[in-house]
């Protein structure tokens, strides 16, 4: 299955592997497709930099860049179809908009979603990895 790294993810990925689960770190080790990031993640890396929340080793436009064409890395935009899921989810999820979309993207592409967060592996109609 095609993996979708969450945001914290795909930071600790570029910058601090180590902080990755051992399960989490050997699925992208093994991956055979490029690694999905929804680009709602983008606004939430520069987001949380602006806030002061994150702090990059270098300038965020510039990590932001740089993120996003790493090898191997697919950023996957927000469509209509994600857009409208979000919005749509099946069951009880909370109502923090960006997570709502990083969950669409995993459904409507059919990706297992590498998180560390409790909130998102404890909803059931994903699939996910930590």
């Amino acid at each position: 299955m095609r993996l979708l790294l969450d945001t914290h993810a795909w930071i600790w990925l570029l910058d601090d592997p180590a902080r990755l689960s051992t399960a989490a770190a050997e699925a992208i080790r093994e991956a055979n497709q490029p690694l999905s990031v929804s680009a709602i993640s983008a606004w939430e890396v520069a987001r949380k930099e602006s806030l002061g929340k994150l702090t990059l080793a270098m300038a965020s436009h510039v990590w932001l860049e740089r993120a996003s064409r790493a090898p191997g890395i697919e950023l996957l935009q927000l469509t209509p179809a994600i857009a409208w899921e979000s919005c749509h989810l099946p069951g009880e999820f909370h109502r923090d908009p960006a997570d709502q979309i990083i969950v669409a993207t995993a459904r409507v592409h059919g990706l297992r979603l590498i998180t560390a967060d409790q909130r998102r592996r404890a909803y059931p109609m994903i699939q996910t990895l930590w």
